[in-house]
């Protein structure tokens, strides 16, 4: 856990959040900025800055269940007809808290390119 991670923070419990998801590996919880009808943050609840940092020796389990829980919770939410699943890495995309974490976006038209 990074001490001044606030997905760490969420992980443990110390911050609130609506929790739509909870596996041995990862959680999912509502985004507080939503960008779409439906939007969720699926995390590791290991500390992992970015997707860039993944370690095939040691991460596979959690990033095998980040996909997972996003089957499920698509499934939860009524997402038959699409949703996009979304990884920023780094600064320049865009990825403002340094825990990796990926977006499902759906329940409305979603155009392309995003930004």
């Amino acid at each position: 856990m990074a001490t001044d991670c606030i997905f760490c923070k969420i992980v443990s419990g110390d911050i609130p959040a609506d929790i739509v998801y909870e596996g041995d590996h990862v959680i999912g919880f509502r985004d507080i900025n939503a960008q779409a009808p439906t939007h969720v943050q699926i995390i590791p609840r290991e500390h992992v800055a970015k997707i860039s940092d993944f370690d095939p020796s040691r991460d596979t389990a959690w990033l095998v269940e980040l996909f997972q829980a996003a089957q499920k919770i698509a499934s939860d939410e009524g997402l038959d007809k699409g949703f996009r699943l979304v990884f920023n890495n780094g600064a320049l995309s865009g990825q403002s808290v340094l825990h990796v974490h990926m977006h499902i976006l759906g329940g409305r038209q979603l155009s392309w390119p995003p930004g």
